[in-house]
């Protein structure tokens, strides 16, 4: 496939060699990353680029290796062969604390927030900041405060109010909020738009564009194709451990995906394509 314009909806339009789209050295690469459980071979000499200030979407049926990858990137489990670069150098992440050390920090799907505490407490959670054996919550309130204004999270009601309290999309935020004070430069998404409503999906989707704006890479799991095409740079489909076709979301459409998430292959084009093909396909 070659690029073409973007499809019908989509945030993200442009072609291959557009600055952003394709031009940058990316921030991690993955080079024929192999992992196995047993004879079950969960990844296949799987390749993939995430680039600094770009969406990557990750997408793949049940199975296809998405979750694996993920915690191979974060540092939950070891790759059995391939290497892992992280600014152009080989890393060997044996930790997800080593992962977080390079920049790396992962929102799961279930969040891991704790609903009986508030803001504050949650984004600081393990890592509270503490001056003469105290809690210094004055720091911890400025920081946390400023945070969330700076990826423009102006809905709740106060940064000391119970996450319990919050609705789906707010709760998303602190999340990713609590991801990114730490210096992060690769944030990873997993279906961070499941069982949100409309205007709660919409907010994700701006925050996730808001991050990639301040030149974080973003790297999201997700199975809604809707949300793929209107946030994603970049496209990545996996099908049973192998890296079907990855590239510019500009050479994809939504029948192509399906195609390449259900067999592995597709002899269609975006419409108005040239002859060509992604990386990978």
């Amino acid at each position: 496939m070659s690029a073409v314009e973007a499809p019908t909806g989509s945030r993200r339009g442009g072609t291959v060699g557009e600055p952003g789209l394709g031009t940058r050295e990316p921030l991690l690469e993955l080079r024929g990353v192999w992992k196995s459980f047993g004879p079950v071979h969960a990844l296949e000499g799987v390749d993939l680029e995430v680039p600094a200030g770009q969406v990557t979407a990750l997408v793949g049926d049940n199975g296809a290796g998405k979750t694996v990858l993920v915690k191979c990137v974060a540092g939950a489990w070891e790759p059995d062969g391939g290497q892992i670069l992280w600014a152009g150098q080989p890393v060997h992440m044996r930790s997800p604390r080593e992962a977080a050390a390079l920049g790396i920090e992962t929102v799961y799907q279930d969040l891991a927030l704790c609903d009986n505490l508030d803001i504050v407490q949650n984004m600081f959670l393990g890592r509270e900041r503490v001056r003469r054996v105290v809690l210094d919550e004055n720091t911890m309130e400025r920081s946390a405060g400023q945070t969330l204004a700076g990826l423009s999270v102006t809905t709740v009601r106060s940064i000391r109010q119970p996450v319990a309290s919050l609705s789906g999309g707010q709760r998303q935020a602190v999340a990713v909020a609590r991801a990114v004070m730490w210096n992060s430069k690769l944030v990873i998404m997993d279906e961070p738009t499941a069982a949100l409503g409309v205007a709660q999906t919409a907010m994700v989707l701006e925050l996730i564009e808001r991050l990639s704006h301040q030149g974080i890479a973003v790297l999201v799991i997700s199975h809604n194709l809707n949300d793929v095409f209107e946030v994603a740079d970049r496209l990545a489909v996996l099908h049973l451990g192998r890296m079907a076709a990855a590239g510019p979301a500009s050479e994809f459409d939504r029948q192509i995906v399906v195609d390449l998430m259900t067999t592995g292959a597709t002899t269609r084009r975006a419409p108005g394509a040239t002859a060509g093909s992604s990386e990978g396909g």
